[in-house]
């Protein structure tokens, strides 16, 4: 099969790997409808995040099932199914709980490449969810978008507490950023803040529900939050970044009292104690526990009420996955989906 795999940074290259198999009886195999380039996919690609030796990327997937495992009871051959980026059993008490993408079982899909024509999922039954039926191809993105982005920009949403009568705050443009606006929006937030210097993502950011855009950063950028929130700070933040100044933007921008939900993979981050000490901010995030919300989500998505897919704003062949890093590197995408 044909299967994007980076060599080192900004060397990605789409060549023949081999065909996944069933290896565990809880396995699945699935044929890849769409995949895409992950705003984290970049860390490496810009030689930030160290690559050991030539690795299979990508671990946003929908697909329809192929084969599956004896153990496998959930999922069956010939249905569509959308996954997320860490495999989970979804029953251990940790899952239960809701944290899924910390499952004591659970298989990170990266490695396992789903920038590909097709791909193996451990965990089959606590880690795909099927749609009511075969979807139509207007759909596939924004399904492909649960699979990741959608599932972070809400658990951001969530984590941060956003809801009825509060004013959200969203620190990051990119796809989770403006899909976190969206989940605020959906959470029934009263104001919702973006904070975006482009105005292509500032636009789609209102139509999602962005009732206010700041378009300054860092003190700035707290200060004119501070200026429309009474001098107060947003009751509910999501950091969609990761790096420091975005996490103390973001905590700044938050009143006493308030909740931060960062799911921006953390690069060089340190918090200052005393400063937060005084600060009276609630934390919350990490890695989005993506199946938590996946069977709702996917609910809303086959129901036409959302439609996450927008973010994606380049769609390009498989073989062309190389553009694809170039062109969201270069911020002339938002994201980048990958037709296999």
């Amino acid at each position: 099969m044909r299967g994007a795999v980076m060599y080192a940074p900004g060397d990605v290259r789409v060549e023949e790997r081999q065909d996944p198999t069933i290896v565990e009886p809880t396995d699945a195999v699935i044929r890849l409808s769409a995949t895409c380039v992950c705003g984290s996919d970049l860390w490496p690609w810009r030689g930030i995040d160290p690559l050991r030796e030539p690795s299979p990327m990508g671990h946003e997937y929908v697909g329809i099932v192929e084969e599956v495992g004896d153990q496998v009871r959930n999922v069956r051959p010939g249905q569509f199914v959308v996954g997320s980026f860490f495999a989970s059993d979804n029953t251990c008490e940790i899952c239960r709980a809701g944290y899924q993408s910390s499952c004591v079982h659970r298989v990170l899909m990266g490695p396992l490449g789903a920038q590909a024509e097709r791909l193996r999922v451990p965990l089959a039954d606590g880690t795909l969810v099927a749609t009511p039926g075969l979807p139509t191809d207007d759909l596939i993105p924004s399904l492909l978008a649960a699979s990741d982005v959608l599932g972070t920009g809400w658990f951001g949403a969530v984590a941060a507490e956003a809801g009825p009568g509060k004013t959200v705050a969203v620190v990051g443009d990119g796809a989770v950023g403006l899909l976190a606006v969206l989940a605020a929006k959906q959470l029934g937030a009263e104001r919702i803040i973006a904070m975006s210097r482009h105005e292509a993502r500032q636009r789609l950011a209102v139509e999602y529900g962005a009732t206010d855009i700041v378009a300054e950063r860092g003190a700035e950028g707290v200060e004119r939050i501070k200026e429309l929130t009474g001098g107060l700070g947003a009751h509910s933040v999501v950091e969609a970044v990761g790096t420091q100044e975005s996490m103390m933007q973001a905590i700044h921008a938050t009143r006493p009292g308030g909740h931060v939900g960062y799911v921006g993979v953390a690069h060089g981050v340190e918090l200052p104690g005393e400063e937060l000490f005084y600060s009276h901010v609630h934390l919350h995030g990490g890695p989005a526990p993506v199946r938590r919300f996946l069977p709702e989500l996917v609910d809303l998505i086959w129901n036409r009420r959302i439609d996450p897919g927008r973010v994606f704003d380049l769609a390009l062949p498989l073989d062309q996955a190389a553009d694809g890093y170039r062109a969201m590197d270069e911020r002339r995408a938002t994201k980048v989906l990958l037709r296999v």
